[in-house]
């Protein structure tokens, strides 16, 4: 099973529709927000931090202490974070670069968001990352990973053998 996520030229084609599905949702969401003019996520975290008592409480106590404590007293930085985040999350996605690390980023704001309490699509969108996350290089295979991993390794080997050379020719 991984490596047909892995290798398979079919599954990169579907795992391409997963990404841009994702891509798209991440992107119209931060759009929204950032046209709106007036996004503040600190009415969304009193809500959340508000949902942390009671006998059934839909938000751990652990999350509701860092909303209260770090993201509350900083809603300004974390409104910024969150409407540019999912903006550049859509944006790499929907272009396949750097695939793993856009995924990455875009389940740590799914997760935020369930942990907050809000169920939505975060759950879905979290599924389908898994199996994008995975597929590994798969996933990007038809966007602009296809070309800009590989550039990056050889830069990468490049530093290495010149630091190698260097170290060698002191010794």
């Amino acid at each position: 099973m991984l490596d047909l996520l892995r290798n398979n030229k079919v599954v990169a084609g579907i795992l391409a529709i997963f990404r841009i599905y994702l891509g798209y949702q991440f992107i119209h969401a931060g759009y929204e927000k950032i046209t709106s003019g007036g996004f503040d996520a600190s009415g969304f975290l009193q809500g959340a931090i508000a949902s942390s008592t009671g006998d059934h409480p839909a938000v751990q106590g652990w999350w509701a202490t860092f909303l209260e404590h770090v993201a509350l007293p900083n809603a300004d930085l974390f409104s910024f974070m969150v409407q540019w985040g999912e903006v550049l999350v859509g944006i790499a996605l929907i272009l396949g670069l750097f695939t793993s690390f856009a995924t990455l980023m875009g389940m740590v704001m799914n997760f935020a968001f369930l942990f907050s309490g809000t169920v939505s699509t975060n759950g879905q969108m979290i599924l389908l990352a898994i199996f994008v996350i995975v597929a590994g290089a798969n996933a990007g295979k038809f966007g602009l990973d296809r070309y800009a991993m590989p550039y990056i390794k050889n830069q990468i080997n490049n530093r290495r053998n010149n630091k190698h050379k260097k170290e060698t020719a002191i010794a």
